[in-house]
């Protein structure tokens, strides 16, 4: 007997050692990307995936905890436990699954160039040799552009954050920027600092490089997260509450 309660107690042990209570969900966040996840005047983080990771902590009955990072630190900074999971427009790539896992999709939308109204641009090496093209850096814009664009005699430079692309676009120091097409449009396109602004061709779609959409990312550990996180998933689609968060935002489905 003696023996038969020790063996339930390392069973036990073990089940708890690697079954986690997350009372609390740390998300990591770069709040650079409207109308996905930014800062109001007051400071607050807003937007979808902000909305989102809250609905899906109620589910949870969790509290949702938010950890600024920077955008091409933000995998290393999940690994090192900075935080418990990345909700922050991350796209679902091969390169990406190498290093951790991800939830199911949360939303699919292709990236696209912005450049001044009446320009002939199109995503394409032929149109844009020799011009300059910004890019958050670690974005799959980014592992779009080197891999396709760079090659073929086009200047991609990199930024820390997407606001400090828009800068650089605005002041004439880039000839297009390229990023997803939503947050282009309802981030920068449709305000002030826009207005001179649009569209230069259609989106671009690569598995390769762009992934298959956006999810939340996880260490690869933590599958009981990941499976709670995906139950939540379900049921804030099957309740309406992803479609009533999305049109606070959005007039099309992201989806």
């Amino acid at each position: 007997m003696k023996k038969l309660a020790l063996g339930v107690m390392l069973v036990c042990a073990s089940m708890g050692a690697v079954a986690k209570d997350w009372k609390v969900i740390r998300f990591g966040v770069n709040p650079s990307y409207a109308p996905f996840e930014s800062k109001a005047a007051s400071g607050e983080l807003v937007g979808f995936d902000i909305d989102l990771g809250n609905a899906l902590c109620a589910r949870l009955k969790a509290k949702c905890v938010w950890v600024e990072n920077a955008w091409d630190g933000i995998i290393p900074a999940l690994k090192a436990k900075k935080f418990d999971a990345i909700l922050s427009s991350m796209a679902v790539t091969e390169k990406r699954l190498q290093q951790i896992s991800f939830s199911d999709k949360i939303y699919n939308v292709p990236p696209r160039l912005v450049a001044k109204k009446g320009n002939a641009l199109q995503p394409a090496p032929d149109t844009l040799r020799g011009k300059r093209i910004g890019v958050e850096q670690g974005s799959t814009a980014e592992a779009y552009a080197k891999a396709y664009w760079e090659p073929k005699g086009v200047t991609v430079t990199s930024y820390p954050n997407q606001d400090q692309v828009y800068q650089d676009l605005t002041s004439g120091r880039l000839d297009a920027a390229f990023q997803s097409s939503v947050q282009a449009e309802l981030g920068f396109l449709k305000t002030a600092a826009g207005r001179d602004y649009a569209f230069a061709g259609n989106g671009v779609a690569d598995v390769k490089t762009l992934g298959v959409g956006a999810a939340i990312g996880l260490r690869q550990e933590d599958a009981d997260l990941r499976q709670q996180l995906n139950r939540a998933l379900a049921e804030v689609h099957k309740d309406g509450t992803y479609k009533r968060l999305a049109a606070k935002y959005f007039s099309f489905d992201i989806y």
